[in-house]
């Protein structure tokens, strides 16, 4: 699985998401964190091979959540599915 790491200056919280590579929400999602500078990491799902998209979609209903992306896990507990700006200002404290 290829976790790719953005770097960014508000490094507060551990803040990692779930993507689909074409997905324009979750691009939309990546912009948002980088436009307010938040240091994340994220997966594309569909990138990854047939048994790392079992232990990811595993990992998100086993946190509560459905399979829908982008998926962001904030400090390992907080979940937000969607393009949510406001849920994500709101969990990250911007």
């Amino acid at each position: 699985m290829k976790i790719v790491k953005v770097n960014g200056k508000k490094r507060k919280h551990k803040v990692f998401m779930y993507a689909i590579s074409t997905c324009a929400w979750c691009k939309r999602t990546k912009q948002f964190l980088k436009d307010n500078n938040v240091e994340f990491e994220y997966v594309d799902v569909d990138l990854c091979n047939d048994e790392d998209q079992g232990n990811i979609e595993k990992d998100i209903t086993n946190r509560g959540g459905r399979l829908s992306y982008p998926t962001l896990i904030v400090d390992g507990k907080i979940l937000i599915t969607g393009f949510k700006p406001d849920k994500i200002s709101e969990a990250l404290r911007l």
